[in-house]
């Protein structure tokens, strides 16, 4: 199966699951197809899911699918899905309430869960709560045709089988942001380190590597297309591996691929980085130096129960081995506050860690419960939610102090930025990110467009953004 239609992707990659993940108006740029049938989809959560959202549009090309950002004019509306926190849960539901409501208006109107939600809570989904026709799990793509055929002929349909060889490696992903610069390349599927708070390897299955071949020539098509920046991505790229080849070795033969596309990876496990993978970054500047490495915790003993597999000693080291080989690497992190049984002096661990790391920018979260994990059987959600928003509030405080230094640091200096496209705030300027992953505005010149790179010298800033001119 294969479908070429080159379009863009979305912006950074994280474990950590994305709040504004309403994608609907991203399909207003997908080439139109001459077809009777229409799709909708909405994509919650990481950007393993905005990525798998591609392969979906894929499939559904296939199928002689065209897509639409307006809902009323749909014959498929898909939610593709997340678990990772109670708050994508609940947005989901509020969605799968409205699209109830259109489809008494619209009997025809096809219903579907996409997506770790899926897996999950199938049986709600179809039998207690009869919101949707069919419910597909994240290695059930490739099944979609059939799934959409009975769910056609008034069968409700289901499949959440997981697999432990499925990668979607022959299918060519739909690209659904518009500006053709920035592209996610999946590189591996699941996760094999059961983090006792976390459903992924309940929901996305045990860990799986693509042919690094299948990457490389993805890589190519998108740099021959014009992309200029793509991101590896994976639950954990650190650990993968395909025959003979490392995640350093993969990161190397990208880079190779040309010295105008960029590199970035996303997400790091603190406990298989490898100084092999930071030695590979100093040797090329196309891989940005920029690291996502989730701390979750500042206290031995809750990292120990959250089962991250290292100590709060060992996280630092780690830390200190990433400046000393890359001393301009930007790095940024998750932390979740009020897990079980966190003390007040645990947390205050968590919040020493955050002063002394001075992270470029976090990714903050407090606790919540998810069914069936670990954590949900072995330990007791006994932190209050006040206490925990007030532990929230605290390290938010403690990161935007350090996201402001952080920035501070860049004043007078000058960047290479990839022009993305324009400023949110205003058409007369440029965006686009530097090496480490900072946002940069400045203003248009008449000769530039987005996937040019240019150099900008910062002399304003915010704890968010850069602000310069070219030079």
């Amino acid at each position: 199966m294969k479908t070429k239609i080159t379009q863009k992707v979305f912006e950074p990659l994280l474990e950590k699951t994305i709040d504004e993940s309403k994608q609907g108006s991203a399909y207003e740029s997908i080439i139109k197809q001459p077809t009777s049938k229409k799709a909708y989809i909405e994509t919650y959560g990481c950007q393993m899911n905005f990525s798998d959202t591609e392969i979906i549009a894929s499939v559904l090309s296939e199928l002689g699918y065209g897509f639409t950002s307006n809902v009323f004019e749909s014959d498929l509306a898909l939610i593709n899905t997340c678990s990772i926190r109670e708050n994508a849960e609940e947005k989901v539901w509020n969605k799968l309430k409205e699209l109830k409501a259109i489809k008494k208006k619209n009997p025809g109107l096809m219903v579907g869960i996409m997506g770790c939600m899926a897996e999950r809570l199938k049986n709600k989904l179809l039998e207690q709560e009869k919101l949707v026709d069919l419910v597909v799990g994240p290695d059930a793509y490739r099944d979609l045709p059939r799934l959409i055929e009975s769910a056609e002929n008034g069968i409700k349909s289901i499949n959440v089988l997981l697999s432990r060889d499925e990668t979607y490696a022959d299918i060519s992903p739909i690209r659904l942001n518009t500006n053709g610069v920035s592209a996610f390349i999946s590189i591996m599927r699941g996760c094999n380190n059961m983090c006792t708070f976390c459903v992924v390897p309940f929901t996305r299955g045990r860990e799986r590597s693509r042919d690094y071949r299948s990457i490389l020539n993805e890589a190519q098509e998108l740099f021959d297309n014009g992309y200029r920046e793509v991101t590896l991505l994976g639950q954990n790229v650190d650990s993968y591996r395909f025959d003979d080849c490392n995640f350093a070795q993969l990161l190397e033969k990208v880079a190779l691929i040309s010295p105008d596309l960029r590199i970035r990876f996303s997400t790091s496990h603190p406990k298989d980085i490898t100084d092999e993978v930071l030695f590979t970054m100093k040797k090329y500047d196309n891989i940005c130096k920029y690291i996502h490495l989730p701390a979750q915790s500042g206290n031995t003993e809750i990292l120990e129960k959250m089962n991250r597999g290292y100590s709060r000693e060992w996280y630092m080291n780690k830390i200190n081995r990433i400046r000393e080989i890359l001393s301009e690497c930007a790095i940024s992190t998750d932390i979740i506050v009020g897990f079980c049984g966190e003390t007040e002096e645990q947390f205050l661990d968590t919040v020493s860690l955050m002063k002394w790391a001075k992270y470029d920018y976090a990714y903050m979260f407090y606790y919540s419960e998810r069914p069936g994990t670990p954590a949900a059987k072995k330990f007791k959600d006994d932190i209050p939610e006040e206490i925990k928003k007030q532990r929230l509030q605290t390290i938010i405080e403690i990161q935007n102090q350090n996201s402001l230094l952080s920035n501070q640091k860049d004043l007078n200096k000058t960047f290479k930025v990839l022009i993305e496209g324009n400023s949110k705030k205003s058409d007369l300027d440029f965006c686009g990110r530097n090496d480490q992953n900072k946002m940069v505005i400045f203003k248009k010149q008449p000769h530039l467009k987005p996937g040019d790179y240019v150099h900008v010298k910062v002399h304003q800033i915010t704890s968010a953004t850069l602000i310069g001119e070219i030079v």
